[in-house]
């Protein structure tokens, strides 16, 4: 027998035990296995399904795909078109949003979650520099009302599951920026603006600049070398009570949660950096910044390689086997350091 005919017997053979036939010739404790064999098979197979990260997409798509078929994308529609699309893509990718989940298999998974996390972490900052920085011609003109309640919506927590329940207040936040793309390309003064300047993009890279260095310290935990303790740092006498050398290692079931958060951090970033790049290239290129802009989108790329391992490997040192946090330290870390550059070249004068 060939293996195609011994494929389609086995499938007959299970297909046969969903037959009236084959459940009256068995006792009930048999078919509540069944059902619960049954169950557990599908499950399982979701949780493969879901467990996908969601390919990379256009940011030129993004920033026409969310305002009227006759108007021309301007400055600032790029970014906003990416942010609008990023959100949709995390709540619309096979199994929707996971995070606030309360039932299987939702529940039972974390590394799909904690993806969503670290781009909602992105999400939330990015709305706030369009709401105080990037809308704004000056820290006295008057906050757009749109960005301000799709910032509040973005802030709800992750794990609210109803009243409201997470998702539909980023759904509400989505609609906010689709409204705020909207105006901002009908070409009216009086409507939504977006102001590209250096000093508020190099706001904007400060802060992710802190967020980035928080992630690589929390990935760099992995191995559980001793640290000098951040606190005792620059004082010229510790205090008595300062810890100046410590021992810091994930806990071994903590450690893909990083290693995902940090991956759903920086596909958003690679997004968002793609769409600076269109929305700020005037401003980038009068301060000799674009081939600094340029490497660490080529970073970030890095960054984003399909991870092959069916696990995330949590090797010591120059020990067996390898360390996936420590590889995303290490892209993160010149990520940053980039970053620190840039915004030097953007505060000079």
């Amino acid at each position: 027998m060939s293996l195609k005919e011994q494929s389609i017997d086995g499938a007959k053979r299970v297909a046969h035990m969903y037959t009236p036939a084959a459940w009256k010739a068995h006792n009930w404790l048999w078919r509540i296995a069944l059902l619960l064999g049954t169950l557990l098979a599908l499950i399982l197979v979701l949780m493969f399904w879901w467990s996908r990260e969601p390919s990379e997409f256009s940011v030129e798509e993004a920033a026409t795909a969310y305002i009227p078929a006759d108007a021309k994308p301007v400055v600032g529609s790029y970014l906003v078109g990416t942010s609008i699309k990023t959100l949709d893509i995390m709540l619309n990718k096979p199994g929707g949003f996971l995070k606030n989940d309360v039932m299987p298999p939702g529940v039972l998974m974390d590394n799909i979650p904690q993806w969503e996390a670290g781009v909602l972490t992105l999400m939330r900052q990015t709305s706030l520099m369009l709401k105080d920085e990037f809308s704004r011609s000056q820290s006295q003109s008057t906050q757009p009302e749109m960005l301000a309640q799709a910032n509040g919506a973005l802030n709800i927590d992750f794990d609210k599951w109803m009243f409201p329940s997470a998702e539909d207040e980023y759904e509400k936040a989505r609609q906010k920026l689709i409204q705020y793309a909207v105006e901002l390309s009908d070409g009216n003064p009086n409507n939504a603006q977006f102001f590209a300047r250096a000093d508020n993009l190099a706001n904007y890279f400060g802060l992710i600049s802190r967020n980035l260095g928080d992630i690589a310290q929390r990935l760099s935990a992995s191995v559980g070398d001793a640290v000098v303790a951040q606190s005792a740092a620059g004082e010229a006498i510790a205090k008595p009570n300062t810890v100046a050398v410590r021992q810091e290692r994930t806990p071994r079931l903590k450690v893909d949660n990083n290693f995902y958060f940090a991956r759903g951090y920086t596909w958003a970033l690679l997004h968002q950096l793609r769409a600076i790049r269109h929305d700020f290239a005037v401003t980038l290129e009068q301060k000799t910044a674009l081939a600094s802009l340029d490497q660490i989108i080529a970073e970030l790329e890095k960054a984003q390689k399909p991870v092959w391992s069916p696990i995330i490997l949590n090797g010591r040192g120059f020990g067996f086997t390898a360390n996936h946090s420590l590889v995303m330290a290490s892209y993160i870390s010149r990520v940053n350091a980039a970053l620190i550059d840039i915004q030097a070249l953007l505060r000079a004068g």
